[in-house]
């Protein structure tokens, strides 16, 4: 099988996310996808994110009807901290007859040299499926110096360009905006619910 990896805070999870998803599983031929929900994100140790019981509970309501999805626990059922090779490297170890092909932004796949053993990553995915970011520029002849073989595996995603984002539904929350549409109806009702993000972060 081909299966996808992607990871983020989903908090909460939007059509934005499921659409990206949706994509990537007809562009790359995924048989899978699964979603992984980061517990504590390094670029986001100073904003305030919700509770993971909070975005599990969401995140399973957003994907229970799409059987090419399903939620991965094997980041938040281990011990911090969670660096994308050791994710893959697990994988590969429950799946190792499968392709892997994890999912980012074209911002993370310029800054892929930063991660933690970049190199080894490259070498563990057997595809990167990238989601193009508006005025993001890559130098490619320097990526592939650092990172040796990268390009071959690099598949650019092409999706409508949603702009929607997590922050800007929870504010919209905190001030008594409509966000109806801007998720699924079965998140929706939780967030109503359970009467989520109504309180300042």
């Amino acid at each position: 099988m081909r299966i996808g990896i992607f990871g983020g805070t989903f908090d909460p999870p939007h059509i934005g996310h499921l659409i990206l998803a949706a994509e990537a599983v007809y562009q790359l031929s995924l048989d899978h996808l699964l979603w992984m929900i980061t517990e504590t994100p390094p670029h986001k140790l100073d904003c305030a994110i919700t509770p993971l019981e909070d975005r599990l509970k969401l995140t399973v309501k957003a994907l229970e009807n799409n059987p090419d999805f399903s939620l991965s626990r094997i980041e938040i059922d281990r011990p911090g901290p969670h660096f994308a090779i050791d994710t893959v490297r697990l994988l590969r170890q429950k799946y190792p007859q499968d392709e892997l092909y994890y999912l980012m932004g074209e911002d993370s796949l310029r800054d892929l040299p930063t991660w933690h053993l970049p190199i080894d990553f490259v070498q563990e995915v057997d595809g990167i499926g990238v989601m193009r970011r508006p005025g993001v520029v890559i130098d490619q002849k320097k990526l592939e110096k650092s990172l040796p073989g990268v390009w071959r595996k690099v598949f650019f995603l092409h999706s409508p360009l949603i702009e929607i984002s997590a922050s800007s539904i929870r504010e919209r929350i905190r001030e008594g905006k409509p966000f109806r549409y801007f998720v699924l109806p079965t998140v929706y009702d939780l967030i109503v619910s359970e009467k989520m993000y109504q309180s300042r972060e």
